[in-house]
């Protein structure tokens, strides 16, 4: 940190997963820092947190935690950004949530860098909104393609980490495996995370379920994917789906455009494209795969081939890692853009 340039930046859920990878993402990316308040639920406070070279003390969130905060990083959960959001706003601090609190907010900008970075100028409430994380790594391979051919539908399933659960969908995962591992039978005293065995399965479930059929998460890549394209009129349809994989989601894509598709020319719009790169030669077996790029910054995309039922459609998969690209990252890129 220097004591003389750089921002006040506080993190609220410091001591969380998503919190924690905010810290890397910050040191990792030199992210000019005067001085950092870390804030988390009063059994957290007190406990220190080393930052380049030295130990932050946790301090209790509180309303009045915010005095001469320039950014505030949220990543607690949409109870606690809803209850404190508006308090950092109004003590001057530019809010970056990353819960979906504020997504929909017609006053609040959901934003991911590399699609729309000026959409954060507009913000009459102090806060911008990080997207869902589904739909942060779905777009970043869907937006080169969609500057080429102008999007009009997506058909998505996702193969989610259950990382995206929190430490625990870890933990039950690994319980779960152990006791296979060793001949027995997973209980149901074993299945608190998920309602169904999640070592050796998947679910088809993530979040709750709407009154349409859908689930919270599926609407998000709907909703969310409208807003920040600025596509109204965007057709989706999304299967969520939690699998027995650690960490990074997984996405399969079908996308439908205005105009006919090469894949040649399609493979090549993702070159020097940043936050986003192509793995993909089917002849050699490559094609990304969720370790690529766990605890990495890029996304990337592979099996890109003409979808086989649309007109002017591809058929693509997409990596990224949740926790990093799909939350913490997203969020302190946005902060590298506030002046």
């Amino acid at each position: 940190m220097n004591a003389t340039n750089g921002k006040h930046v506080a993190i609220v859920g410091a001591t969380g997963a998503v919190g924690q990878e905010m810290l890397d993402c910050l040191e990792a990316r030199h992210f000019p820092i005067r001085e950092l308040t870390l804030l988390a639920s009063a059994r957290s406070a007190g406990r220190e947190i080393p930052f380049r070279g030295k130990s932050i003390k946790v301090k209790e969130l509180t309303h009045e935690s915010f005095e001469g905060v320039e950014i505030a990083l949220f990543s607690a959960g949409g109870d606690l950004s809803l209850e404190y959001a508006g308090s950092a706003a109004a003590a001057g601090a530019v809010v970056i949530d990353n819960s979906s609190a504020f997504r929909m907010d017609d006053q609040v900008p959901l934003v991911v860098p590399e699609v729309n970075p000026e959409a954060i100028a507009n913000r009459p409430k102090g806060i911008i909104a990080n997207p869902n994380c589904t739909t942060i790594i779905s777009l970043m391979a869907l937006y080169p393609l969609h500057k080429l051919y102008g999007l009009e539908s997506i058909i998505a399933s996702s193969y989610q980490a259950v990382s995206g659960s929190g430490a625990q969908g870890i933990i039950e995962l690994d319980e779960q495996i152990k006791v296979l591992g060793a001949g027995g039978v997973v209980t149901d005293d074993m299945k608190n995370v998920y309602p169904h065995q999640i070592a050796s399965n998947v679910i088809p479930h993530v979040d709750a379920f709407t009154e349409n059929g859908y689930t919270k998460e599926e609407l998000k890549m709907l909703n969310e994917s409208r807003k920040i394209l600025n596509l109204p009129d965007l057709k989706v349809t999304c299967t969520c789906v939690r699998v027995p994989v650690h960490r990074s989601h997984s996405v399969s894509i079908t996308a439908k455009f205005t105009h006919p598709v090469d894949v040649a020319d399609a493979r090549a719009a993702f070159a020097n494209c940043p936050g986003i790169a192509a793995k993909d030669n089917p002849d050699e077996q490559l094609y990304p795969v969720p370790l690529d790029t766990t605890q990495k910054d890029d996304c990337l995309v592979g099996r890109i081939r003409k979808d086989m039922v649309f007109k002017n459609a591809l058929a693509l998969w997409v990596v990224g890692d949740q926790v990093r690209k799909g939350a913490a990252l997203n969020a302190v890129q946005i902060a590298e853009l506030i002046e």
